[in-house]
């Protein structure tokens, strides 16, 4: 077991503790009985797949609120990830959005251990963002319908105190006199936060993160937060990844299955063991305002085997804008800036031939059988052609296919391309920060 002490890094993070066993999700079934975390790789699974404890409570009645619902929560991270990626040289900390099941809305989770003895958590993991906020006992205004972490159980928990590094990195710190220790609050639009800051044992799979930084809720106002845990993968100096720099060395893999799959069988591997040697790869580029989004450079796009003709200013990088590609796990659907959308929009429509309805957020939907043109993204150094699962979402009953892409809303002044995670299902994304690069390679693990 690796074990690190690491002192500084107050990472803030969003998680809701739920006291379940650690290798089954409970369906009522035992197809939902799932493989083990083991070493440092864990199993993933959707956080509204069948078999997962956070998935709502009362299904959707159809397939078109499904879709409605998760765009709608595509437009939102979209507001979060462009205030992510306008210029600024403040402290690397995360904006709260508001809306409704609203924290930067992850969709796929891991299990964690939090505390002595160990609580289990669900944290769901989100590459553009370094925040670590946990939902504490006490806390008012924190989501309901799982037990929180309760730090007076936890004989290695510990607050952090005033002047403390930790303390000077957090959002608005706070020193009550008798407390003696640090608090936070941060406000966003409608809702407001305030938190202690501590520290405790950090598990995931076999290994430990001893004085691991987070957040203590204690008081949410406004639009409730998500039911679930957050740990932040992003590459900003407050991350997850500084956190445990010495263990796993600022590299990770991952490969996201279907939300239609049954249990963990996704994994999320941390550090440089295991990871694939033989993969396509494409440098990373570094926004110096906003440096935990992993931008990438991304050159043009064919459906079939046309190259589009898209104009250079919506796939360019601007470290001043923000403008460019990242890749982010938190987003369900690939999301465009509008001209680059429209360009690949119309000549997905051509060469299907077929005539077009909509559904939602999704503007070319088909009824019946069509035939899919591939669509490969172009980056430096590297091409990823998507299978038609990764191009397409069908309903139900097979009736009604999409193209499971989308343009910025209109009157939003997107700057971003965002790679999403449908687009990113059953390949294995590589992030190795120490050589500049990421990776993507075919990988089934729905």
């Amino acid at each position: 077991m690796a074990t690190s002490s690491l002192p500084l890094l107050s990472l803030f993070l969003f998680v809701t503790l739920l006291h379940t066993t650690s290798g089954t999700t409970s369906t009522g079934s035992g197809a939902c009985a799932t493989t083990p975390d083991t070493g440092s790789t864990l199993r993933i699974i959707h956080a509204f797949g069948p078999c997962s404890p956070l998935r709502p409570a009362v299904p959707f009645p159809s397939w078109a609120d499904f879709l409605t619902d998760q765009t709608e929560r595509d437009t939102t991270r979209l507001l979060f990830l462009n205030s992510l990626a306008s210029t600024g040289t403040g402290k690397s900390f995360v904006p709260v959005a508001s809306g409704k099941q609203l924290l930067q809305i992850p969709n796929y989770i891991v299990r964690g251990r939090l505390g002595t003895p160990a609580q289990n958590l669900l944290l769901a993991f989100d590459t553009s963002n370094d925040a670590a906020w946990i939902p504490c006992n006490g806390c008012t205004g924190c989501p309901g319908g799982s037990p929180w972490f309760n730090p007076a159980t936890s004989t290695s928990y510990h607050p952090v105190p005033c002047g403390s590094y930790q303390c000077n990195q957090v959002p608005n710190p706070t020193c009550y006199p008798r407390a003696k220790s640090c608090s936070f609050n941060f406000s966003y639009t409608a809702s407001s936060f305030e938190a202690g800051l501590g520290q405790d044992s950090l598990s995931l799979a076999s290994d430990t993160v001893s004085s691991y930084t987070f957040g203590c809720l204690q008081k949410v106002v406004g639009n409730s937060i998500p039911p679930q845990g957050l740990l932040g993968l992003g590459r900003g100096p407050l991350s997850f990844l500084t956190q445990t720099k010495a263990i796993y060395g600022s590299t990770f893999s991952y490969c996201l299955p279907s939300f239609k799959s049954l249990n963990f069988s996704g994994t999320l591997r941390l550090g440089t063991n295991g990871q694939p040697k033989r993969i396509k790869t494409t440098p990373l580029l570094m926004n110096p305002h906003r440096s935990s989004l992993y931008y990438v450079n991304m050159t043009g796009i064919k459906v079939g085997r046309r190259t589009i003709a898209i104009p250079p200013s919506s796939l360019a990088f601007d470290p001043a804008t923000g403008a460019g590609t990242v890749i982010d796990s938190g987003t369900m659907f690939t999301q465009l800036v509008r001209p680059a959308y429209e360009a690949m929009r119309d000549e997905f429509r051509r060469q299907v031939k077929a005539p077009v309805t909509s559904l939602g957020g999704f503007d070319t939907c088909y009824n019946g059988p069509v035939t899919i043109p591939a669509i490969t993204l172009l980056f430096d150094g590297m091409q990823v052609t998507l299978p038609e699962d990764n191009v397409i979402i069908h309903s139900t009953y097979g009736t009604l296919s999409c193209l499971a892409m989308a343009a910025a809303p209109e009157g939003m002044n997107a700057v971003l391309n965002v790679i999403a995670n449908m687009q990113q299902q059953n390949h294995r994304i590589l992030f190795d920060v120490p050589n500049s690069r990421v990776g993507f390679a075919r990988e089934l693990c729905t």
